[in-house]
């Protein structure tokens, strides 16, 4: 008799400075099945130190904790640990966090008081490779004029080397990356960008190609 193997559980890892706040969302969270919380840090230097021995696949990161604050840690994640997905929870609706945490590399904004669910939904949204951001931060985020699509700093020197006419395998070996974690990258600034082929977003990197080398830079 077969069986089906059993779908890997998610790694999480929670990052707040507040213990209270760790372990309310640790009771929110370890029920859900596909869900296994490995470790809670109190600061970015616990996390740092943490992350290399729990080895998560995502982290639950706050935005407002001392000396190193989410943004910050969240960048340097993006550039020690990029296959390690953020997921932001704050308590701040200012767009102005949500887009630095979004370019720091941050795959999602959530707020504190949000329902269960929407916390839950992206967390799902996350880790399948997408983004997600909170409603109430979206209505105040695009409200009025629509900024610049919010991308990464690595995805921003991928749109660089897509605009120099660099391949999927010579962009690996630049940024020393492996050729999945490009495609992955490109798969994730198609879906921000709303773009459908490759083609189209090779012409959009071309023609937007100086605002992102001067990101890179």
């Amino acid at each position: 008799m077969s069986h089906e193997p059993e779908t890997p559980r998610v790694r999480l890892l929670i990052v707040d400075d507040h213990p209270l706040v760790r372990e309310g969302l640790r009771s929110r969270l370890q029920a859900i099945a596909w869900l296994e919380v490995v470790g809670e840090a109190g600061s970015a230097r616990e996390a740092l130190e943490l992350i290399p021995q729990l080895h998560p696949g995502l982290v639950l990161m706050d935005v407002g904790m001392r000396e190193i604050n989410g943004i910050e840690l969240t960048r340097l994640l993006a550039q020690r640990h990029p296959a390690v997905a953020v997921l932001v929870l704050s308590m701040y609706d200012n767009p102005e966090y949500v887009q630095q945490a979004m370019q720091a590399g941050a795959r999602g904004y959530v707020l504190k008081d949000a329902p269960s669910a929407d916390i839950i939904a992206a967390i799902e949204a996350v880790c399948a490779g997408g983004t997600f951001l909170s409603p109430a931060v979206s209505k105040r985020l695009f409200r009025g004029q629509a900024p610049k699509p919010l991308v990464s700093h690595r995805e921003s020197e991928i749109l660089a080397c897509l605009a120099d006419g660099l391949s999927s395998k010579q962009i690996a070996e630049r940024l020393d990356l492996s050729v999945r974690t490009v495609e992955t990258h490109r798969q994730n600034i198609k879906r921000k960008l709303g773009i459908e082929g490759q083609a189209e977003l090779i012409k959009y990197a071309v023609e937007h190609g100086r605002r992102y080398r001067e990101d890179e830079g």
